[in-house]
């Protein structure tokens, strides 16, 4: 950054000393992981760009769009409707956090076996350092693991703009009735904060500008099929991280232009990788910003990142709304028929999921996943066997990786990996 942005910062009431730490950790780690990499697409300058000014003119312009009157609405998860915070001209930024902050003081709210995710969260809280977080105007939380429920309690007593969304734990016309109820529940908290009225128009609108960058990423996923691979996949992280902060169209117009260029690489047979490195499949828990500790190891390990079937990845991007429907009562049919095909670990029963992590193996040409769980989150880690055992029947190998935001297991992470990197060549 060579704007100094401390006045913004302190207007949102951050802890500058914290917050510089934080932006100086992250700056180190950025620059050690990404822009060490050779061979990148020089579309690859604009997400520099954009980490360069994360918490800077991303920030500024949410302060002046809310200074024009627009509402900044902030969310932990996927679920959370961003077609409806479109459609009433609000802002739609992500707000997990993928770094330890502040963990002695998150413990003496939280148990300290709770999964780094949500301590993560907590912490950025309480030290003050997220500025998504602080100059949102509602925080958006959701039931989905009982971690996340019982942090929501908590984190409520320090923020007076906490709604939390309820979610069903089964796929069934019950299920699909509660989160029909919850999306108009929360239409209509929208509604009045923004002062605006959501009607078929709007909402189609809100559709249109979220489909259109779901597209833009399944345009991606598909490059990263080929052979050669045009991109890593730590860059293809990132871009699925700075998918939840960004402006949509001009995350949508980057990406498309990078994707140009992947092809252009792909005709010119422009690999970043030498031909018959192994390629590996994530599996699991989101990688929220700046989480990008297994994904280095994984390619600093000799294999190459070609899917992502997580939250931060392909879960949380794939299929699109159906906006055909001319009325608004289709139109939200529509939206929970695409939630509700999101198969997130809260599920029950939730085979489709296996299904889906052996389709997306076999189209990026896999020869490996790992399943990659946060210490702690049970949901994820309970599927962990029985999408193993599938896979093995498959022929796919599979290594299981139990992890936190720590650097204190990078030694022992690295030689499983590498051991697990062997065993595919």
């Amino acid at each position: 950054m060579t704007t100094d942005y401390t006045p913004m910062w302190r207007e949102l009431g951050l802890d500058i000393t914290a917050h510089n730490t934080l932006l100086s950790v992250l700056g180190d780690a950025y620059s050690d992981i990404y822009l060490t990499q050779t061979n990148r697409p020089e579309g690859m300058a604009y997400f520099n760009f954009v980490m360069s000014e994360v918490h800077g003119l991303r920030i500024k312009e949410l302060m002046e769009a809310r200074n024009q009157g627009r509402k900044v609405i902030g969310c932990y998860c996927t679920f959370v409707p961003e077609e409806i915070t479109l459609a009433a001209e609000a802002i739609h930024v992500g707000l997990c956090s993928g770094a330890d902050f502040a963990m002695d003081e998150v413990e003496k709210y939280l148990p300290r076996n709770t999964c780094a995710l949500i301590k993560s969260s907590m912490g950025f809280k309480l030290a003050k350092v997220c500025p998504y977080l602080e100059c949102a105007d509602m925080v958006v939380g959701e039931n989905t693991c009982d971690g996340k429920k019982k942090a929501y309690e908590t984190l409520g007593t320090m923020m007076d703009n906490l709604y939390v969304m309820d979610l069903p734990q089964m796929k069934s016309p019950e299920g699909k009735a509660l989160l029909k109820a919850e999306f108009i529940r929360y239409k209509e908290t929208v509604e009045t904060l923004t002062g605006k009225t959501i009607d078929v128009a709007a909402l189609k609108k809100g559709v249109t500008i979220a489909n259109d960058k779901r597209k833009a990423m399944a345009r991606l996923a598909a490059l990263r099929h080929h052979r050669p691979l045009p991109i890593s996949g730590l860059d293809a992280l990132l871009i699925n991280q700075v998918f939840f902060y960004d402006d949509p169209a001009r995350f949508t117009a980057s990406l498309n232009a990078l994707c140009e260029e992947l092809e252009t690489r792909i005709a010119q047979e422009i690999s970043v990788v030498p031909e018959g490195t192994p390629r590996i499949l994530i599996a699991g828990c989101p990688m929220a910003l700046p989480n990008w500790k297994l994904p280095a190891i994984i390619e600093n390990s000799g294999a190459i990142i070609v899917s992502e079937e997580s939250c931060v990845g392909e879960r949380g991007c794939r299929n699109l709304v159906d906006d055909t429907a001319d009325d608004l009562d289709g139109l939200m049919d529509a939206l929970v028929d695409r939630y509700l095909a999101i198969d997130c670990a809260i599920f029950t029963p939730n085979t489709e999921r296996i299904d889906h992590i052996e389709a997306m193996a076999k189209a990026a040409q896999a020869d490996g996943v790992i399943q990659y769980t946060l210490n702690f989150c049970q949901p994820y880690a309970m599927e962990t066997l029985p999408i193993e055992k599938s896979l093995e029947t498959s022929g796919l190998p599979t290594l299981r990786i139990e992890t936190d935001y720590s650097q204190e297991d990078m030694g022992q992470l690295q030689t499983r990996v590498e051991a697990f990197v062997e065993l595919l060549k």
